[in-house]
C-alpha cells in the first residue's frame, strides 16, 4: 500500500489569514507537575522544572487572562507544558471557564489521572480535542517508555471518554498520539488506538535541545534544512510560560527568550509587536539561522505548513462525525453502565 503524498511546504509563507490579528494558538505551560518519567521528554532529561519551581502551576487569574483574549477572537488554547496538565489542581474548572467564555480548547494528557466526574464535566463542557499521549500497543512498550504510568488505567481512560462523548453527542474530538522512536511500534499504535479514537497522530521525536537524538525513529526531515524555510510556528502560535511571560516558541523551554508579559500587554500587542515581526522577517527572508535560539534549533526541520495541528482537527472531526453517526444507528455501548 503507498504511503499519502504529504506536503510540508507552502505557496506562500506568512501570517495565515486566521492569525493577522491574533494567534490561532496560545501554547500555555499550564503545569509542570508530572507523575511520569517518559524517556523522550526534554522534562525528565533536565533540569528545567526545577527553574519554574517558584510557579508550578499556571495561576487561575493568568490562566483566565489568556481565556478572555482566545475567547474573543475564537481562537485555540492548548494545555501542555512540562507536565501532566490534569495535575493542575484547578484543571477542570479553569478549562469550563475557557469554553464558557468562547475559546477552543485542545488538552494534551497522558491518560493516567482521569475519571467519571472529570470526564464527564470535560465533555460536557466541549472541549475541542483532548489528546492522549499513548506511544505504544501494547504494556510491555508503553512501560518501557512511559515508566510511572499503568497501561489498563490509560486504555480504561480512553474508552471512557469515547463513550461519554458518543452518549453525550459532544462535539469533543478524541485523538491518541505516539512519539516515533527506538522501542515504539507507530505502526502497530496507529492500528490500535485508531480503532477506538478519532484519529491517530504519528509524532516526530524532537529533542529539543536536550533530549538525546539517538532516540528517534524517523529522522527524516520535513523541511530541507539548507532552505531555510520559514518555522511556520511563528506565524500561528503564541507560547506562554506558567508565569505569563511570552517566550519565542516551543524550544525555549527555559523561558530564555521574553516577547512580553501579559500581565502588562495585550496577546494582540505582543502578536503584532516589534519582537515578533523582526523574528518573522528574518525567517521570510531566509535568515532565522542568523538569530537565536533559532540558529541552533534541531527541531526546525520537523515543522509543517500542511502537515499540522489543523490537518489533525479536520481529520477527526471527520471521523468523530462518522463515529456519532454509527452510534445512532446502532446504540451506545455504554448504555449497559454508567461511566
Amino acid at each position: 500500500m503507498s504511503k499519502e503524498k504529504i506536503i510540508h511546504t507552502s505557496e506562500r509563507y506568512g501570517l495565515r489569514e486566521e492569525a493577522k490579528e491574533f494567534p490561532l494558538m496560545c501554547v500555555i505551560a499550564f503545569t509542570y507537575v508530572c507523575n511520569a518519567k517518559c524517556l523522550h521528554c526534554p522534562f525528565t532529561n533536565s533540569d528545567l522544572r526545577a527553574r519554574y519551581k517558584d510557579t508550578p502551576h499556571m495561576k487561575g487569574g493568568t490562566f483566565r487572562i489568556i481565556a478572555d483574549q482566545c475567547g474573543e477572537h475564537g481562537a485555540w488554547i492548548r494545555l501542555t507544558g512540562g507536565g501532566e496538565p490534569m495535575l493542575h489542581p484547578e484543571a477542570v474548572p479553569l478549562i469550563e471557564y475557557a469554553k464558557k467564555v468562547g475559546a477552543k480548547v485542545g488538552l494534551i494528557s497522558n491518560g493516567s489521572v482521569f475519571n467519571a466526574e472529570n470526564s464527564r464535566r470535560l465533555i460536557e463542557a466541549g472541549v475541542d480535542m483532548i489528546e492522549f499521549s499513548v506511544d505504544a500497543a501494547d504494556p510491555e512498550s508503553y512501560a518501557g517508555i512511559r515508566k510511572g504510568l499503568d497501561w489498563g488505567k490509560l486504555v480504561g481512560n480512553v474508552e471512557m471518554m469515547v463513550s461519554l462523548r458518543n452518549r453525550l453527542k459532544s462535539p469533543t474530538k478524541i485523538i491518541a498520539s505516539g512519539i516515533n522512536q527506538k522501542g515504539a511500534d507507530m505502526e502497530a499504535a496507529a492500528r490500535f488506538w485508531g480503532s477506538l479514537v478519532d484519529e491517530f497522530q504519528n509524532r516526530k521525536y524532537l529533542t529539543y535541545g536536550i533530549s538525546d537524538p539517538s532516540r528517534s525513529a524517523d529522522a527524516e526531515p520535513y523541511l530541507p534544512p539548507e532552505q531555510r524555510i520559514p518555522c511556520p510556528y511563528l506565524f500561528e502560535r503564541l507560547n506562554i510560560d506558567s508565569r505569563g511571560k511570552v517566550v519565542l516558541c516551543a524550544l525555549d523551554l527555559a523561558g530564555n527568550t521574553n516577547m512580553g508579559d501579559i500581565h502588562k500587554e495585550g496577546l494582540a500587542q505582543i502578536w503584532l509587536g516589534e519582537k515578533f515581526e523582526y523574528y518573522r522577517k528574518m525567517h521570510l527572508e531566509k535568515r532565522g539561522n542568523e538569530v537565536e535560539p533559532c540558529k541552533d534549533c534541531p527541531d526546525w526541520k520537523f515543522r509543517s505548513w500542511q502537515h499540522n495541528y489543523w490537518k489533525i482537527v479536520k481529520k477527526a472531526e471527520a471521523r468523530r462525525f462518522d463515529r456519532l453517526e454509527f452510534h445512532d444507528m446502532e446504540g451506545s455501548p455504554a448504555d449497559a453502565g454508567d461511566a
